[in-house]
């Protein structure tokens, strides 16, 4: 179970295992959350009450779980949440070690719903062509239709289906790793499944996360989300050729991302008419040469 969401196993395969009842890929569990290690002292295993910093607002975020589930105590949350993130964190650094082995530069590349990082993707994958070898995990809870759309450019990708699940974690990726050719110095886009929520906590054995915001999306997003923004590397605003017909501030957004990580590169970029995609790449070689 995750602990983020409490999402469960649902009918997760991957590709080509989707009729097979008794595949292995469907039984596989799902994984822990990465956060730095906890430093618990004290854990209050009283009923749990949300605060009320503010008239009207009811913050269930306050206590050593950093969040709620009915039922479930927050010292009870804690002990599953550690549980499950030792497991993870075992197959990330396995997952690490094997793209480390091949020179692969791993990317992890989340946004919500809608944000256009597949169109943003294929793009990339038809500029990246004869100059960089690629592949694509894709994650998604349901169909093979952004799988195809990559392997449409001619990059080998892999569809993996969450069923319930609202994120991809370590043992998914491990499992697709070994079904995609993994050529020395390449790139391995991992797509995550659109949520803003539980992917940010999971290593999945990646160089950096990639968030990727739209400017349909609010510019508030980077304060409704922190912990995706503070966990990513880069944030790429994403439809800027959309700016004209919006009321979009850019500059309120690029502060809420930089409060939130003041580490966070950010490039604005549009795939219609390829503004930023030049740094961008630029910004994917120095990464995959460091």
């Amino acid at each position: 179970m995750c602990t983020t969401c409490g999402c469960d196993q649902g009918n997760l395969y991957i590709e080509g295992d989707e009729h097979n009842p008794h595949s292995a890929f469907r039984s596989a569990p799902f994984a822990p959350a990465t956060r730095p290690a906890l430093r618990i002292t004290r854990v209050d295993a009283q009923a749990f009450a949300p605060a009320e910093p503010l008239e009207g607002q009811l913050h269930y975020g306050h206590g050593e779980a950093g969040t709620h589930a009915p039922g479930l105590s927050q010292r009870k949350m804690v002990d599953i949440e550690m549980d499950v993130l030792g497991k993870n964190n075992a197959i990330a650094r396995r997952n690490r070690t094997l793209f480390s082995a091949r020179h692969q530069l791993a990317l992890n590349l989340v946004s919500s719903p809608g944000s256009g990082k597949t169109t943003l993707l294929t793009e990339t994958l038809k500029r990246l062509q004869q100059q960089v070898p690629c592949a694509v995990i894709e994650g998604d809870q349901q169909t093979v239709n952004d799988a195809e759309r990559i392997r449409a450019t001619g990059t080998p990708a892999i569809q993996v289906n969450t069923g319930k699940g609202c994120h991809l974690d370590a043992q998914m990726i491990g499992d697709a790793m070994a079904r995609l050719p993994l050529a020395d110095g390449g790139i391995m886009f991992i797509e995550n499944v659109g949520n803003l929520v539980c992917p940010a906590s999971f290593d999945l054995g990646e160089r950096h996360k990639v968030a990727v915001l739209s400017v349909t999306e609010g510019e508030d997003k980077p304060l409704k989300y922190p912990h995706m923004f503070a966990a990513a590397s880069i944030m790429l605003l994403n439809k800027v050729d959309l700016l004209p017909y919006l009321s979009f501030d850019v500059e309120k957004c690029l502060a809420a991302a930089r409060e939130v990580n003041p580490e966070i590169e950010i490039l604005l970029v549009s795939t219609t008419r390829g503004d930023g995609m030049d740094a961008w790449l630029a910004w994917l070689e120095a990464q995959r040469c460091a």
